[in-house]
């Protein structure tokens, strides 16, 4: 039967297509489609030469393995071809490529006992190692399976492929092939030194490990955390090796190889299938990536009877996981309010199986992120699960010429409760300023106010906290003041006791101090020894709410950040509702008088800051005599200072005055610039 017109432009429409992405992935290191999608595109190819082989072509994607090597290394011919996999999806696949081999093995094997050597498939770069006399001679990439790129130089360079063979019985020519690849941890570290040094970053391990080994300067290459582990021999003159697969990767351990060590020898399909499901379980565990599971059938002499096909053994096979990748679309870029007032962008998809869940929101961590990876709404991406890991956006698939949409701002106002949304230099988090009132922050709002340290409320614990705002009972720290016995005994594990003591506890402490409530408020960077010096400094929360950016950073500890902290949480009219209600609520402290600072004095305009210890004076008796003269007092040292003074062990502000030409002065210089006053 001929093949329609309509079906052989599909099949030359998806060779096309797939070679396109080979050599995208092979050549250029830079795929524009997740492993999911390309392994659909082969299966369909796949799919309609086996209903039309008459369509099938020596050069067909189906009949060779990934592309033509890059120009810049020589070439290398495989003695023996390196083929690839075929691919099983699901359990039936699996079961039916069990029983091809059962059948053509003419064996029966209804007790489960047919021998598989069972191992990771790692994410990484298949590569030929060629040992002449024990000595390593060649390395090379798998190319197109039959020709490959000449890398010696580069992976000699690799830690754990051996110079020279250890022991002795190698054959006089032992070639061996494995897979390069980059663990997680030095992928990680690899990118970050990247970022520090504004370079290009990888995309996965896997990108990392390819792009490792195309380097035309090996000492480049040297520098990259690259490993190996070794599964499978090639060309063997000169001598023999062990009859079983199993056996002869423990052989090539011997010699100084590197081998998996999640390799295990597993009896019939039950066996591959306990070991796929052990395996998936600890998948994101392991130190390196792998996208599945290789099976191939452990005696040799089965091996060469079962044979090959054009390009992949019928001995063999690889039992994916589910895709961690996929490519999609971004509909939407929202903004979504964390525990703690972080703000961060979340990319809304068209849904997409990915991880083994359909998948239609990721994130974006922050918006140093989202500008650094530049996404866009109606970008092509794509985006990554791995096992409870919360779904994020790998990359944009940028197409030349197409039209973007404007990058995403990052927002003014709190999606919830719109209040201002805060981002100080340098920080990648921008920040929601409602702490008391946001719904969003409510709970850990709440379990920060009645901490210890704070208004220390006893028997108020964080599932009550969690269980009163799940019920709307409470949505502000003046709520606390308002609860009722009726209602407390009706709550989980709280009885009447329980009822009065909290109660109690509650009414205890509304009595508390300045510092404790300005702790509670949970102001952020405003920790227990900010609230201290401000509550001493100020002696007021009234004066401590008024005062400028310029006035708080004249308390010690109080920087540049610490006082815009301060300033974006006593701006917004509803923290300043909370604080209202808490004192209408009858919590109360003992307030004093502020410090007194001269308004004309001989320093007054000077600022200062203090480093080391001052002979005969504490630093806040020192402190005191320069407000008394009409200077400030600052903890961070600034072009803005005008003076640090230093005493014994000064500390790191010292140098920071040098380094910004700040004057620097000594206790008998403050004394001379105090004088008699």
């Amino acid at each position: 039967m001929t093949a329609s017109a309509a079906t052989r432009k599909k099949v030359e429409s998806l060779r096309s297509e797939i070679r396109h992405h080979n050599y995208l992935y092979h050549v250029l290191d830079d795929p524009e489609v997740a492993d999911a999608g390309y392994d659909r595109l082969v299966r369909e190819l796949t799919a309609l030469e086996k209903e039309n082989p008459e369509l099938v072509t020596p050069d067909s994607p189906t009949q060779r393995v990934g592309a033509e090597p890059i120009k810049a290394f020589g070439t290398v011919q495989h003695q023996i071809p390196m083929l690839s996999l075929d691919n099983a999806f699901s359990e039936e696949e699996l079961k039916d490529f069990h029983r091809r081999v059962t059948d053509r093995l003419d064996i029966e094997d209804d007790a489960g006992e047919l021998a598989y050597s069972a191992e990771p498939k790692l994410d990484g770069v298949a590569v030929s190692l060629l040992y002449e006399a024990g000595y390593l001679v060649r390395g090379a990439t798998r190319g197109d399976g039959t020709t490959g790129e000449d890398i010696t130089h580069n992976v000699r360079t690799i830690a754990s492929v051996p110079l020279k063979l250890f022991g002795d019985g190698y054959p006089s020519t032992l070639e061996v092939r494995g897979e390069v690849f980059m663990p997680r941890a030095g992928f990680e570290k690899f990118n970050e030194l990247a970022r520090q040094k504004d370079e290009k970053t990888f995309v996965n391990p896997r990108n990392a490990a390819a792009g490792s080994l195309r380097q035309l300067d090996p000492r480049l290459t040297a520098e990259r955390p690259l490993d190996m582990y070794v599964y499978s021999v090639g060309q063997v003159e000169g001598g023999s090796l062990p009859d079983r697969h199993s056996a002869i990767l423990d052989q090539l351990r011997e010699w100084g190889f590197k081998i998996c060590p999640e390799r295990k020898v597993v009896k019939g399909i039950r066996g591959c299938l306990d070991f796929y499901e052990d395996l998936g379980k600890r998948r994101d565990l392991l130190s390196y990536d792998i996208d599945g599971v290789v099976y191939k059938v452990d005696r040799l002499d089965y091996q060469q009877q079962l044979g090959f096909i054009s390009r992949a053994p019928r001995w063999a096979i690889a039992h994916k996981f589910p895709a961690q990748e996929e490519t999609t679309v971004v509909r939407d870029i929202e903004f979504q309010v964390g525990r703690t007032g972080a703000v961060t962008p979340v990319a809304r998809l068209e849904p997409v199986f990915v991880g083994g869940v359909t998948v239609s929101n990721a994130t974006l961590h922050n918006m140093d992120e989202l500008y650094r990876k530049d996404v866009r709404v109606g970008d092509t991406v794509i985006v990554r699960r791995a096992g409870d890991v919360i779904p994020e956006v790998v990359r944009v698939i940028k197409k030349k010429g197409a039209r973007r949409k404007p990058k995403v701002k990052t927002p003014t106002k709190c999606p919830v409760c719109k209040s201002k949304v805060m981002r100080i230099d340098d920080e990648a988090v921008a920040r929601c300023t409602g702490g008391l009132y946001c719904e969003a922050q409510r709970s850990e709002a709440l379990k920060h106010f009645v901490s210890r340290r704070a208004l220390d409320i006893e028997g108020l614990g964080s599932k009550l906290i969690e269980q009163l705002v799940a019920m709307g009972r409470i949505k502000t720290p003046a709520d606390i003041f308002r609860l009722e016995k009726d209602e407390l005994v009706e709550m989980e594990r709280m009885g009447e006791k329980s009822a009065d003591n909290l109660l109690k506890s509650i009414e205890t402490s509304k009595q508390t101090t300045l510092s404790r409530f300005l702790y509670g408020l949970g102001i952020r960077e405003v920790g227990e020894a900010t609230a201290n010096a401000l509550a001493s400094h100020y002696g007021k929360l009234e004066a401590i709410m008024s005062a400028s950016e310029e006035d708080l950073q004249t308390v010690p500890d109080v920087g540049p950040v610490v006082a815009s902290r301060m300033q974006a949480f006593f701006s917004e009219s509803h923290n300043l509702d909370v604080i209202r209600s808490l004192k209408g609520s009858g919590v109360r402290w003992t307030e004093s008088e502020p410090a007194l600072i001269a308004k004309d004095g001989p320093l007054t305009g000077k600022t200062f800051v203090l480093t080391g210890t001052l002979a005969g004076m504490t630093r806040d008796e020192a402190k005191d005599r320069i407000q008394a003269a009409g200077g400030k007092v600052t903890g961070t040292v600034s072009k803005k200072t005008d003076f640090v003074v230093y005493g014994d062990n000064p500390g790191s502000k010292l140098t920071k005055a040098q380094k910004l030409a700040v004057e620097t002065i000594d206790q008998t210089g403050l004394e001379k610039l105090l004088g008699d006053h």
